[in-house]
């Protein structure tokens, strides 16, 4: 491919992070609306965890897909899949259907999200110049992070909820056409060994039944919700074992070999699981605790998309003289300054400080994603490269799953147990109406400081679970460091 053609594929690979800003930041901005239109605050952790859940089973099979058919068909259907799960959400009329939506939605986004970092891999075999071009992903991603709560929140005021799921359809058109007529795939010798049939299905059997157990947490039954998780960990033992056997394995058992790997892992989780609180929750405590519109909701992701961006480009700067871990160590301070202003904060905290923590963790998580996303496949073997990739991916999206539903879990508790305290005088719907400043207007003025008081107990309570999961992953950062300074000694 001449330098020309790269670029022009690299700029239709980069709307790719767009998209995943846009919904991401415009989802967000959403939530309040969605869940009080559908009466589904209860379901608020499902609309999160059913896209994660739809990407978890499908991050690692599309990899797999791409090794044979090639990477440029398995992003083209991908993408397709993602647009056509946005008409299907736009038209939702009920939770139900909008889940069964952004679940397909999901599965695309599995595809759509990590095909492109591993053709950045084939495009940019030189390290610096892929951590350019990884920053320019997440320049991308930032960019339509700030277009995407103005442009989300516009659309909510104006016009409704429904609108805001329709950008992505012609972005992603001219994502697809473009890499159909520019890209030119390297060549590959096609596998001869058999697909790993056995150890998909047993991998997206374990993935799901785990996963929806997690999420049963906040309305199932304990025998159920047991059942469930213990079978989902039985099922991916197994798939373990099956991996082993394997011609062609789905996920080589070898990357849990590789400890530098591990690590990597290890940190994504931890600091991904905390992250998600932010952009989910702190949207609903603008509207739903200070009575402001949608537009200002989504105002709070603006600082963070901008500083995404100075982090993305300043981790990889500083990484040389450093090392990689200790500039983690700074990405994780700044989401821990972050998250402890959160803590802080109270019912009636100024709106600047929101923005203030936003871009903390916008930071933090710029600084830390374009480290640990070059570490991931300069730790892999050459080979397990574009598996490498898949797999962190996915342990991101069980991490937030697994998060989302716990925060799910300390709202909802909290909410209920707030409900059952104000005996009769406030009700779940009402604070669904709460959570959205365009319905909370119907509400009773004078029950509006004890609906915002149980509200803050739940939001409160996510901010410090986040908090902490950070405060761990500084912790293991540490140990690591000394660690690899004791060896070195």
């Amino acid at each position: 491919m001449s330098k020309k053609e790269t670029m022009i594929v690299t700029l239709a690979l980069l709307l790719s992070n767009a998209m995943a800003g846009l919904d991401g930041t415009i989802i967000n901005t959403a939530l309040p609306a969605i869940v009080s239109d559908l009466h589904a605050i209860q379901y608020m952790g499902w609309i999160v965890s059913v896209f994660l859940l739809g990407m978890a089973v499908s991050t690692p099979l599309w990899s797999k897909l791409g090794e044979r058919i090639g990477n440029r068909r398995t992003y083209q259907l991908a993408t397709l899949l993602f647009a056509v799960g946005s008409i299907f959400q736009a038209s939702s009329s009920n939770i139900v259907f909008f889940l069964i939506a952004r679940a397909a939605m999901g599965i695309g986004a599995g595809g759509m999200n990590t095909i492109p970092f591993i053709i950045y891999a084939d495009l940019y075999p030189d390290s610096k110049k892929r951590a350019k071009i990884v920053g320019y992903a997440t320049a991308s991603f930032s960019v339509a992070s700030i277009l995407g709560p103005l442009l989300g929140g516009w659309i909510i005021e104006v016009l409704s909820w429904h609108w805001v799921f329709n950008i992505n359809i012609p972005i992603a058109m001219i994502s697809i056409l473009v890499i159909q007529f520019f890209f030119k795939e390297p060549g590959r010798i096609p596998s001869d060994e058999k697909m790993d049939y056995v150890g998909a299905g047993v991998l997206i059997a374990g993935l799901i039944t785990l996963l929806t157990g997690i999420q049963m947490v906040e309305t199932g039954s304990l025998s159920l919700i047991s059942t469930l998780i213990s079978g989902g960990l039985l099922l991916l033992v197994v798939f373990y074992k099956v991996e082993e056997k394997a011609a062609d394995p789905i996920i080589p058992n070898r990357l849990f070999k590789n400890g530098s790997l591990v690590v990597d892992f290890i940190l994504f989780a931890l600091l991904w699981g905390a992250f998600i609180a932010f952009n989910i929750y702190v949207p609903m405590w603008v509207q739903g605790l200070l009575g402001l519109s949608a537009l200002l909701g989504g105002m709070t992701q603006i600082p963070g998309a901008i500083t995404n961006f100075a982090g993305s480009m300043t981790g990889p700067s500083i990484s040389p003289q450093l090392g990689k871990y200790r500039v983690l160590a700074l990405g994780n301070l700044a989401f821990i300054i972050s998250f402890g202003g959160m803590v802080l904060a109270g019912v009636s905290t100024p709106m600047w400080l929101l923005l203030l923590a936003g871009a903390f963790e916008g930071f933090g998580l710029g600084v830390c994603f374009n480290i640990l996303q070059i570490s991931v496949q300069e730790d892999a073997e050459k080979r397990d490269v574009p598996i490498a990739t898949s797999f962190a991916y996915l342990i991101r999206i069980l991490s937030q799953t697994f998060m989302s539903s716990i925060y799910g879990v300390i709202l909802t508790h909290a909410l209920m147990k707030g409900v059952a305290e104000s005996n009769g005088k406030i009700t779940m719907d009402m604070l669904n109406q709460l959570s959205d400043s365009k319905s909370a207007g119907d509400l009773p003025q004078r029950l509006i400081p004890l609906m915002q008081e149980i509200m803050y107990r739940g939001l409160h309570g996510i901010m410090i679970t986040a908090l902490l999961l950070l405060m761990i992953a500084l912790i293991f950062n540490v140990g690591i460091q000394l660690v690899i300074k004791r060896k070195a000694v």
